[in-house]
C-alpha cells in the first residue's frame, strides 16, 4: 500500500507506474476543478447574483403602472446582463409578461422558455403564460397541454382548478369535450370551493352533453 512506501520509493512508483500517474492528475486536477468553483460562487456569482435582485425592480414598477414600453426598455439590460442570475430571470419573466400586452406572444413564448428559476411559482406561472400566448395565438390544444402541465405542477387550492378551467375552455374550443368533462370533473370533485364560485357544475354539464 502506498502508505506503507518510503518517500523515495512511492517516487519511483510514480515514475514507472502510469496508471497511479493518472490516478494522480485524474484527483489533482479535480481537486483544481472544485477549488476554482469554489472560487467562482464566493467571489463572482453570489456577489452578482445579490446584485442582481436589486436591478429589476424599476422595470417591475413600471409594469405594474402599465408603462409597458418604459418597462420593456428597462427590464432588458437586466435580463441580457444578469442572465442566469435570479434578478436577470425574474427581469426575464416580467419583460415576457409585458410582451404580451403588445400581443408579441411568439417573443414572448421565446423569453419564457429562457426563465431558469428554482422558484417553484414563478416557474409555474411561466408555463401558465406561455399557455396563455398559445390561446391567443388560436392553438387552444396545445394550449389545453401547457394549462394542464401548469395545474398539475403545484397542487393547491388556486392555481391548480385555475389552470384546469383554462385546459377545459382550450378544449372546448376544438371540441375536444371529453377531456373538458374530464378537466371541469376534476375541479368539482376536488376543489368544489372554486367549482362553487366558478359556475364548474354548469360547465361540466354542457362539455358532457356534447360527449
Amino acid at each position: 500500500m502506498l502508505e506503507n512506501l518510503s518517500g523515495e520509493e512511492l517516487k519511483n512508483q510514480f515514475k514507472t507506474n502510469k496508471t497511479l500517474r493518472l490516478v494522480t492528475m485524474i484527483i489533482g486536477g479535480a481537486a483544481i476543478v472544485a477549488l476554482g468553483y469554489f472560487i467562482y460562487l464566493q467571489f463572482i456569482w453570489y456577489p452578482t447574483n445579490e446584485e442582481s435582485k436589486d436591478k429589476y425592480w424599476p422595470g417591475l414598477n413600471l409594469a405594474v403602472t402599465d408603462s409597458t414600453d418604459a418597462a420593456l426598455t428597462a427590464l432588458k439590460p437586466v435580463k441580457e446582463k444578469y442572465d442566469g442570475y435570479i434578478g436577470g430571470e425574474i427581469a426575464q419573466f416580467v419583460y415576457a409578461r409585458q410582451l404580451m400586452n403588445k400581443g408579441e406572444y411568439k417573443k414572448a413564448i421565446e423569453d419564457l422558455e429562457g426563465v431558469d428559476v428554482e422558484d417553484t411559482y414563478v416557474a409555474l406561472m411561466a408555463i401558465g403564460l406561455k399557455a396563455d400566448c398559445l390561446s391567443e395565438m388560436g392553438k387552444y390544444t396545445e394550449a389545453a397541454n401547457l394549462y394542464l402541465e401548469a395545474a398539475n405542477t403545484i397542487d393547491n387550492d388556486f392555481t391548480t382548478p385555475f389552470y384546469l378551467k383554462k385546459a377545459a375552455l382550450c378544449a372546448e374550443e376544438v371540441k375536444d369535450f371529453k377531456m373538458a368533462a374530464k378537466s371541469y370533473k376534476r375541479i368539482k370533485d376536488m376543489y368544489p370551493q372554486f367549482a362553487n364560485s366558478n359556475s364548474i357544475y354548469k360547465f361540466y354539464a354542457r362539455a358532457k352533453s356534447q360527449i
